[in-house]
C-alpha cells in the first residue's frame, strides 16, 4: 500500500532515517514532495555525506514506514549516486524526468479534469468553484514557506596535553666557613713561666694545626608542583542567517480594472 500523506505528518521534525532496501541507514529525513496535481507524497530527500550536508532523492514507490523511519526499495549506494537537483522545495518537470530515469521509473501522467466531467453547482452553499479542477469549497488556501531554524552538534577541532623536559641553569649563593693559621704571641709572665721552662733549654720541635674548611654541596629531588588537565566550556554566541523563503498571494480580479490584493 503506498504511504499517503497523513502517515507523513508524524515524521516530520522526528529526526528520522531513510533506509535501504538490506536494512541499512542511507542518511536523515530531509524533506517529503507532493505531486503537484494529486497531492499524494512522490519523492523523500534524504541527507546523505558528511555531516549530512548532501541531499539526495528518493521515490516514495513501494516505500513504507517503520517507526520514525522511511524504508525504501533501493539500496544506499544507488541512493548516494543520484543525480543532484535543486532543493528549493519544488520539482521542475525536467528535474523529475532526471530522477525517473535514474531510478528506471516512468512517470504516471494525469488525466486531469474535463469540463464534462465536473459539476459546478453554485446553488448551494459554494459560493464558486475552481477554475482549475473540481469545486472542493469557497475558500482559497494561501501558504508561505517559514524558516525552523536549528542548531547541530559536530567536531571543531581538538586539544591535547603534552609534557617534555627543558633544562635551565638556577645559580644560589651559599655560605661557606674555613680555617687560616693565626699566630698568637704569649709573653712570659710569673703566672706561665713554668710553662714555658718545661723542656728543654735548646731544642728543635716542630707544632701542626689541622686547618678546615666547608665546601657546597649540591643534590636534587624531584618534587610535584601542580596538576593540570583540559577541561571545556560552552560559550554561546549570536550567528544570523539568512536565506529566501517563498509565499503566495492571492488577487482578486473584479473584471473592471479593479483588482485588489
Amino acid at each position: 500500500m503506498p504511504i499517503i500523506k497523513d502517515q507523513l505528518d508524524n515524521l516530520i521534525g522526528s529526526h528520522g532515517n531513510v533506509i535501504g532496501r538490506g536494512g541499512e541507514k542511507i542518511g536523515g529525513i530531509g524533506e517529503i514532495y507532493l505531486d503537484d496535481v494529486t497531492g499524494e507524497p512522490e519523492w523523500v530527500s534524504v541527507n546523505t555525506g558528511l555531516f549530512g550536508v548532501s541531499e539526495s532523492f528518493v521515490p516514495l514507490q513501494a516505500a513504507r514506514i517503520q517507526g520514525n523511519d522511511i524504508q525504501v526499495d533501493y539500496d544506499k549506494e544507488l541512493v548516494k549516486d543520484a543525480p543532484r537537483v535543486s532543493t528549493d522545495g519544488h520539482l521542475t518537470p525536467e528535474e523529475e524526468q532526471r530522477l525517473y530515469d535514474y531510478y528506471g521509473l516512468t512517470i504516471a501522467q494525469s488525466t486531469g479534469y474535463e469540463a464534462a466531467d465536473v459539476d459546478y453547482d453554485t446553488g448551494g452553499d459554494t459560493v464558486g468553484y475552481d477554475t482549475s479542477g473540481p469545486t472542493t469549497d469557497d475558500a482559497m488556501t494561501r501558504s508561505e514557506e517559514r524558516l525552523n531554524v536549528g542548531t547541530r552538534t559536530q567536531e571543531a577541532g581538538r586539544a591535547r596535553l603534552r609534557k617534555y623536559v627543558v633544562t635551565e641553569n638556577v645559580t644560589q649563593t651559599v655560605p661557606v666557613s674555613r680555617e687560616e693559621v693565626r699566630l698568637e704571641r704569649e709573653p712570659i709572665t710569673e703566672e706561665n713561666v713554668g710553662a714555658a721552662v718545661s723542656g728543654p733549654e735548646i731544642s728543635e720541635e716542630e707544632h701542626e694545626v689541622v686547618l678546615r674548611e666547608e665546601r657546597p654541596v649540591v643534590e636534587k629531588e624531584a618534587v610535584p608542583v601542580e596538576r593540570v588537565r583540559l577541561g571545556t566550556e560552552t560559550v554561546t554566541e549570536q550567528e544570523t542567517v539568512s536565506e529566501d523563503v517563498r509565499k503566495e498571494e492571492i488577487e482578486t480580479d473584479l473584471g473592471d480594472d479593479r483588482t485588489n490584493r
